[in-house]
C-alpha cells in the first residue's frame, strides 16, 4: 500500500498547482468553439417553461449537470468538498468526489470525501484510479469506497499520461479490462469509467461497453491537462521536459463524444473536459451527451471565502446559460435538443 501522507501530499499539490499555475491543455481545443447553434428568431417557446430535467442514475436532478471529481484526500479538501457537496443539493445536481485511494489506505481521510450529511439526495459518485486493480486492490477495495460515502455508482478512473509522467506513478496498466468487467460483475453499484482530461475512443469505449461499463464519461483534452499539472511537481529538468511535451495530447471533447455516442447508442454519456458555460453543456448534449461535468469552474469559487453560496452563484449561471442557448434554437427541452443538428 502506498504511504498515505506522501498521497495526501500530492493532493495538497494538486489543488494548489490547479489553482495557481497555467495548466490548460495547449496546442488542442475541446472543440465547442467549431459548432454553432443555430438560432431562431421566432422559437414559439416560454423562456420559464424550459425543462432541463433529466434523471442520472436512477435518480431524478434538475439539470444535466456533474460537479467532476476533484479533490480528497487531504484535509484541505474536506472544506472544498463540502461546498461543492452543499451546491449541488441545493441546485439539484449531481458530483464526484476525488480518488478515494487515500482514505481507503487511512480510514482518518475518510471524513474528507463524506459529503451526504449536506447532500442527502443527490447523485453521488465514488472514486477510485482502476490502475489500483493492479497494485493491491480489488472488489472489496472498490466496495468499500461506495460505502464510505453512501455513492450511487463508483467511478475507475484512468489516466495512464498522468501516471507515466508522474514522479511517483503507477505506469502497469496490463490486464486491467478483465479486473474492470470483475468489478462490474461484483459491486452492487454501477461502474463509470471516466478519463481524467485526455479522452476515450470508441474503440476503448465499446472495450469497456462489453466488459459491462454502462456509463462513460469521455473527459476530453482542451480543458485541465493533468501532464502539465505534474509537470509543476517535477524535482529534474528531464521530468519537466518529459511532461511538458504532452499539453497537447487526447482527443478533443467534442469529437470524444461524437465517436463514443455514435459507436454506443444505448450507453449513458458523460460529456466532460474544458466545458467553460452553458453554452458548452447545450452543445454538448447535441452532440450526444446525456450528463455534462465540470470541474475547475466549480473549483475556483469552492475556495472562495463565500464557498458554497460562490459556487451555487457560478452554477447557476451555467443553468441559466443552457436554459437561453435551448430557447434561441427552439429547444423546449433536453430531449429535442438531443435531435438538434449543430452547425459547423
Amino acid at each position: 500500500m502506498p504511504d498515505s501522507t506522501a498521497t495526501e501530499g500530492r493532493k495538497v499539490d494538486h489543488i494548489r498547482i490547479v489553482l495557481g499555475e497555467d495548466v490548460a491543455a495547449k496546442g488542442v481545443a475541446t472543440g465547442f468553439a467549431a459548432y454553432r447553434l443555430p438560432h431562431t428568431a421566432l422559437p414559439e417557446l416560454d423562456l420559464d417553461e424550459i425543462d432541463i430535467r433529466t434523471t442520472f442514475l436512477g435518480k431524478p436532478v434538475n439539470a444535466p449537470l456533474l460537479i467532476s471529481s476533484m479533490t480528497g484526500g487531504a484535509h484541505v479538501a474536506e472544506k472544498i468538498n463540502l461546498a461543492l457537496a452543499e451546491a449541488a443539493e441545493q441546485l439539484g445536481i449531481a458530483m464526484g468526489v476525488g480518488s478515494q485511494r487515500a482514505a481507503v489506505v487511512d480510514s482518518r481521510l475518510a471524513s474528507t470525501y463524506q459529503v451526504r450529511r449536506v447532500a442527502p439526495r443527490i447523485p453521488l459518485l465514488a472514486n477510485l484510479g482502476a490502475v489500483q486493480l493492479n497494485y493491491s486492490f480489488g472488489v472489496d477495495h472498490c466496495r468499500r469506497a461506495v460505502e464510505m460515502i453512501e455513492a450511487d455508482a463508483l467511478i475507475l478512473h484512468l489516466n495512464p499520461l498522468q501516471e507515466a509522467v508522474q514522479p511517483e506513478g503507477n505506469v502497469n496498466f496490463k490486464g486491467l479490462l478483465a479486473k474492470i468487467e470483475q468489478v462490474c460483475r461484483e459491486l452492487p453499484v454501477p461502474v463509470v469509467v471516466k478519463e481524467v482530461g485526455n479522452g476515450i475512443s470508441a474503440h476503448d469505449a465499446r472495450r469497456l461497453y462489453e466488459v459491462g461499463v454502462r456509463v462513460i464519461d469521455v473527459a476530453g483534452a482542451g480543458g485541465t491537462s493533468w501532464s502539465e499539472v505534474e509537470k509543476f511537481r517535477q524535482n529534474n529538468q528531464q521530468g519537466v521536459r518529459v511532461a511538458g511535451a504532452f499539453a497537447d495530447w487526447g482527443i478533443a471533447t467534442t469529437e470524444a463524444i461524437r465517436q463514443v455516442r455514435a459507436a454506443l447508442p444505448d450507453v449513458t454519456l458523460v460529456g466532460s473536459g474544458g466545458v467553460r458555460s452553458g453554452v458548452d453543456v447545450a452543445k454538448a448534449i447535441a452532440l450526444g451527451a446525456d450528463m455534462v461535468g465540470t470541474a475547475k469552474p466549480a473549483l475556483i469559487p469552492a475556495v472562495d471565502e463565500r464557498g458554497t453560496e460562490a459556487v451555487v452563484e457560478g452554477l447557476q449561471a451555467f443553468i441559466k446559460e443552457l436554459r437561453v442557448a435551448m430557447f434561441c434554437s427552439g429547444c423546449a427541452d433536453l430531449a429535442t435538443l438531443r435531435q438538434l443538428r449543430l452547425e459547423s
